[in-house]
C-alpha cells in the first residue's frame, strides 16, 4: 500500500491539473484471483526489468546524510550541523531528518488509520477511486500509457495543504479518525517543512 499527501500553495482549480493518470486494474483484486491465473502474461506490466549492476554506484551508498533538527537550533551544535546541511543539499540533494519534533502519537495515528483504510473492502475504497485526469483518490498515479510498468501496490493520494486546495469528496469517512489524523499530521509537516526550508535558504549557496 502507498499513501501520498500532496501539498500546494493556493486553492484554485489548477490542483486537479497537476497531473493525469489512466485507470489500471486494482492490485488487491488482482492478487485475490486464483493462483493459476497469475501467469507471466497476466502480471507482465508489474515485472520490472533487472537493474544493471554496473549502473549502481556503491561508493558512499551507506552514508546518506542525517540532519538533526534539534542541533540546528542549539547554540553549541548549530555551526557543525549547518555545515552538514549545506553539504547534504549541495552534494546529495536530499537527507534524512531526525529529532524533527513531530509527536510519536501523531505519526502512530496516521499509520494506524492508513492501514485501516487499506484493510477496508475493495468496494468501499473504490468509492474514493481516482477520476480520470485527477491524481487524487485510490488507484495509481502518473500512468501515462497502456504499456507502462506498474507498481505492485495501490495508492491513495490527497491534496492536504493548503486547506483550500482540498477536495473533501476524496477524504474517506472510514476509519472514523482518518480525517482528523490527516489534518494533524499534514499541519505538523507544513510547519516542519517551513522550518527546514528556512534553514536551507539561509545556509546554502544560491
Amino acid at each position: 500500500m502507498e499513501v501520498e499527501a500532496l501539498d500546494g500553495s493556493d486553492g484554485d482549480s489548477r490542483w486537479s491539473k497537476l497531473g493525469t493518470t489512466l485507470p489500471v486494474r486494482n492490485v488487491q483484486a488482482l492478487a485475490a484471483v486464483a493462483a493459476g491465473e497469475l501467469t507471466g502474461d497476466a502480471i507482465e506490466r508489474y515485472i520490472q526489468p533487472d537493474i544493471d549492476a554496473d549502473a549502481v554506484i556503491p561508493t558512499h551508498s551507506d552514508e546518506v546524510p542525517v540532519i538533526d533538527l534539534g542541533k540546528l537550533t542549539g547554540a553549541e551544535s548549530m555551526e557543525a550541523e549547518t555545515a552538514k546541511l549545506r553539504f547534504a543539499c549541495e552534494e546529495w540533494g536530499f537527507f534524512q531528518l531526525v529529532n524533527h519534533g513531530v509527536p510519536d502519537e501523531i505519526i502512530l495515528a496516521i499509520r494506524r488509520d492508513i492501514e485501516k483504510f487499506f484493510q477496508l473492502p475493495l468496494d468501499v475504497k473504490n468509492a474514493y477511486a481516482q477520476r480520470q485526469g485527477d491524481l487524487q483518490g485510490y488507484g495509481q498515479a502518473f500512468i501515462l500509457s497502456h504499456d507502462q510498468k506498474l507498481d505492485w501496490a495501490d495508492m491513495f493520494g490527497l491534496y492536504t495543504q493548503p486547506p483550500q486546495a482540498r477536495d473533501m469528496s476524496f477524504w474517506p469517512s472510514q476509519p472514523p479518525m482518518f480525517r482528523n489524523s490527516i489534518e494533524e499530521y499534514s499541519s505538523k509537516l507544513m510547519k516542519l517543512a517551513r522550518s527546514v526550508a528556512t534553514f536551507i535558504a539561509k545556509n546554502t549557496r544560491h
